[in-house]
């Protein structure tokens, strides 16, 4: 086969599920019949290692480099060598389980006699404690992946010191204000992971032949790996021509000048992808000039220039086409569970395709963020009508119905729409993505969200102090943040908080505080997943724009040559953050599993701290307030339930007499009988029919209390807003 482009992501990104950015250039390129194919090397290459013929050359090359030279080399090394044989045996076993495709092995590795164990499994002891709930699939999948990982400290302690599973030579990718580091290492030989990179890579480019390659580079991980295929390429096919993007060129490359980056790439482009590869395509095609392109570095006489043709405009959401996962190997992708944590385990279990709600963020406003970069400021939803369409088609090519929306925070009116959506054409999915946690997620929204498949959100809680999500412009309080938690909680979708430390001028009482927050909100069950990440600043966001603002200084002006994101700064009011990081993790690891929540918060820290600020019963106070919210005549009144039926009954008491209606529900559990007054109850079993989901009017609150009171009742508030209508939401009764 032949094709104009061949798209791939280098070694490694998740080795569950493929990085979708050539998924989604690839389904823009449909839209322009221009022919392409695409891979995922990181999971080839990984397939290509684990395997028994693999493993039996890795086994030879470690011999061979270590040959009478087992000093060179740790005793935990020395014990996996002594037991190549057995790895050799499992390999293949292990990978086509942890593939889905022989699930009854779990029962085998589970017992712990089945596969050679090495330094990984010394943190494995308490497996019942962590995998007790949760059953022995998924602990024969967190030990199925200690034992990868174990093979991958083999090849690293001998063979390859920059190998890991998603971060091949990240540091190298880290530490590249300057080029020269990379540069220098790739002219030396090829590393034992780079040749089989390479044999696959080859084998690519004799089948495909393109006219372009494009690889995509989501972070610094998958770097190096993208200037080997880089510098084969040029190398082997001079004539082809080499496009780099991506993530980390979105956010690093911004100022690229170093000319032998273009020994690698002839082109890198920045943002969004699909006008600059078509610009880049005309180009190559003889069809534009050069100073043509659309946001895309070159070299021209030997200077790295950079061309922004304002003329060529960036395509809307609606015109980028469906993306198309079509030629990636979906049955070979890996899912692991390496640590402990359940957004983590998604993350790294499971297939999911990714999809995006909205280009950009509708809030931008977040100090941390690189908010003034397009890919985040630029804000355009999708249509919950082509999402659907869009979420059918790839359900159709992977035979997959899991979706990960990878926005940077989805947008609460998009998502009821879209749940509406999928809950009408009946779609059967499971999702999750990440959110504010503002007002907009009520009790009745999560609800719906849940019923239309969303088992998870993630969304940034950051420092839990007012004074810093102020100074953050996060937009939130920690009372809305509990408020939204117990929401989604309540509705049965997991939630998970991005926590942070070390914002500028954060106090060290500050950040116990918000610790403290953090510990009651698990106490109370309306956190399930978490974690703590040290402030980085960024040149992009409002902090690194205007450092002097946010009392924080720049250890250097200096502009690299090659990468600049991360900037080095000293906080010149707040505390040495770094040195809270371990507490932090080892708390968050024990709330998690429901363990010493009740413990001092200094017990977590080997040196002096401040007592908690906090009243530890702050979190169910806020919860146990009434929240005093008018609900808005606009919004949309919707019935998910089952109603079959109505009875009259006639009552009497004291020589009165008068009729009740009594309406029957069923749910997937149980039948339900509500009884109002027979008026009231006709007019609400005929309202029901009008508001059910799949009927084509939606009516609003302000409709339904019209239509209440045209069938000449009143007090509709009375009826509306007391039992037993205010608990038919339990039922499927919504209020949007």
């Amino acid at each position: 086969m032949s094709a104009t482009f061949f798209l791939f992501t280098p070694p490694f990104t998740q080795l569950n599920t493929p990085y979708p950015a050539t998924a989604y250039l690839k389904g823009f390129l449909n839209t322009k019949q221009i022919s392409s194919y695409q891979a995922d090397l990181g999971i080839e290459t990984t397939n290509a290692i684990f395997s028994k013929n693999g493993l039996i050359e890795l086994f030879n090359k470690i011999e061979q480099l270590t040959l009478n030279q087992t000093e060179t080399v740790s005793v935990n090394i020395q014990r996996m060598i002594a037991l190549k044989d057995h790895y050799i045996f499992t390999i293949e076993e292990v990978v086509h389980f942890l593939q889905g495709k022989n699930p009854t092995m779990a029962h085998l590795i589970s017992k712990r006699n089945y596969l050679p164990e090495a330094a990984r499994f010394d943190q494995v002891d308490e497996l019942d404690w962590a995998f007790g709930s949760m059953g022995i699939q998924d602990k024969a999948k967190h030990l199925a992946t200690m034992y990868l990982e174990d093979l991958s400290d083999l090849i690293k302690e001998t063979v390859d010191a920059h190998f890991g599973f998603s971060r091949y030579a990240e540091k190298l990718g880290r530490s590249a204000s300057k080029f020269d580091e990379l540069y220098d290492t790739l002219q030396e030989p090829l590393s034992y992971i780079d040749e089989i990179l390479v044999k696959i890579l080859e084998q690519k480019m004799e089948m495909i032949r393109p006219e372009i390659v494009a690889i995509s580079v989501p972070f610094p991980g998958n770097l190096y790996a993208s200037l080997r295929c880089g510098q084969w390429i040029k190398k082997q096919y001079p004539n082809t021509k080499v496009l780099m993007g991506g993530g980390f060129a979105n956010t690093e490359l911004r100022s690229v000048s170093d000319a032998r980056v273009f020994e690698f790439y002839d082109f890198i482009c920045l943002d969004d992808g699909e006008a600059p590869i078509e610009s880049v395509y005309e180009y190559v095609k003889g069809n534009k000039k050069i100073d043509e392109l659309k946001r895309t570095f070159t070299l021209v006489n030997g200077k790295v220039t950079y061309f922004n043709n304002a003329n060529c405009k960036d395509y809307k959401q609606g015109e980028v086409g469906t993306p198309d996962y079509s030629d990636l190997l979906f049955d070979q992708y890996i899912s692991a569970i390496e640590v402990v944590n359940p957004m983590h385990r998604m993350w790294s279990d499971g297939r999911w395709n990714k999809l995006t709600m909205a280009h950009g963020c509708y809030w931008g406003k977040c100090t941390f963020c690189d908010i003034s970069l397009d890919y985040i400021k630029l804000y355009e939803p999708i249509a919950a009508q082509l999402l659907c369409d869009r979420m059918e088609t790839i359900i159709a090519q992977t035979g997959q119905n899991g979706f990960h929306f990878v926005d940077e925070a989805a947008p609460p009116a998009l998502m009821r729409e879209l749940a509406l959506e999928i809950i009408r054409r009946k779609l059967v999915v499971s999702w999750w993505t990440n959110v504010r946690f503002e007002k907009s997620f009520t009790r009745d929204l999560c609800i719906l969200l849940r019923a239309s498949g969303c088992i998870a959100v993630s969304g940034g809680l950051e420092v839990a102090s007012d004074r810093l999500l102020q100074l953050i412009q996060k937009g939130i309080t920690v009372a809305q943040v509990a408020r939204v938690t117990s929401n989604l909680t309540e509705a049965g979708i997991m939630v998970h908080a991005y926590l942070m430390y070390g914002f500028p001028t954060q106090t060290e009482q500050e950040t116990i505080d918000s610790l403290e927050m953090t510990r009651q909100m698990f106490k109370l069950g309306i956190l399930q997943s978490a974690f703590w990440h040290l402030f980085t600043m960024t040149a992009h966001s409002p902090v690194g724009i205007d450092p002097a603002k946010y009392s924080v200084r720049k250890l250097s002006n200096e502009i690299g040559s090659f990468a600049n994101n991360d900037i080095d700064h000293i906080d010149l009011t707040g505390a040495d953050h770094t040195v809270f990081g371990f507490g932090l993790a080892k708390s968050l690891l024990n709330y998690m599993h429901g363990t010493h929540l009740d413990d001092p918060l200094h017990k977590w820290f080997d040196f002096k701290v401040p007592k908690t600020s906090i009243d530890p019963n702050y979190i169910a106070n806020i919860l146990n307030e009434p929240e005093l919210t008018a609900t808005k005549p606009t919004a949309k009144v919707i019935w998910m339930g089952k109603y079959i039926g109505t009875e009259i009954i006639t009552k009497s008491k004291k020589g009165s007499t008068w009729e009740i209606a009594n309406l029957s529900f069923v749910t997937k559990k149980s039948t339900i009988q509500i009884s109002v007054g027979k008026a009231e109850g006709e007019w609400l079993a005929s309202m029901l029919t009008k508001l059910f989901i799949q009927q084509a009017k939606t009516y609003t609150l302000q409709e339904v209390k019209e239509d209440f009171e045209t069938a000449g009742l009143e007090n509709f508030e009375l009826f509306w807003d007391n039992k037993p209508v205010t608990n038919l939401y339990k039922l499927g009764l919504l209020v949007l």
